[in-house]
């Protein structure tokens, strides 16, 4: 517990940090990812885990227009297309193995997209069973976002 207090403390240290920082910088030409701690966002919520990891790249509604897109080498892809793109059905065993990081295809574009499955396992302290539970609410919750 004293280690996810730590990591959230951390976190929020470096994030007001990195918003000092923006206020004083000169704007950049080139728009940069800047990496920061995964945050603890409860398990069982996809729309939350949503918002706080994916959206940043591929935006609220998933489109792939995320505030973070331009500063990527590929855009991200628009995910309410997924069911679409694969005959009407979504794939969720695939999207599950993306975002475990056990599927090694360009779905994702490029090495931009974190590997979430140890970042969760790093906030879950190790337990599959919490990950495991992590990624199938993401996974269903991008389901409930695909285009009709």
């Amino acid at each position: 517990m004293r280690v996810m207090k730590f990591i959230s403390l951390a976190a929020i240290v470096l994030l007001v940090s990195a918003f000092a920082l923006a206020q004083n910088a000169p704007t950049s030409t080139t728009p940069a990812v800047k990496h920061i701690p995964i945050t603890d966002v409860p398990s069982n919520s996809g729309k939350q885990m949503f918002n706080s990891y994916c959206a940043v790249c591929h935006g609220g509604d998933a489109k792939g227009n995320g505030p973070a897109a331009a500063a990527l080498k590929t855009a991200p892809i628009d995910l309410t297309l997924l069911a679409q793109k694969n005959n009407g059905k979504y794939p969720s065993g695939h999207v599950a193995s993306v975002i475990r990081g056990q599927a090694t295809m360009p779905s994702h574009g490029s090495e931009d997209m974190p590997i979430w499955g140890p970042l969760f396992s790093s906030i879950s302290q190790g337990h599959e069973a919490q990950v495991q539970q992590r990624t199938s609410n993401l996974v269903e919750y991008i389901g409930t976002l695909q285009a009709k």
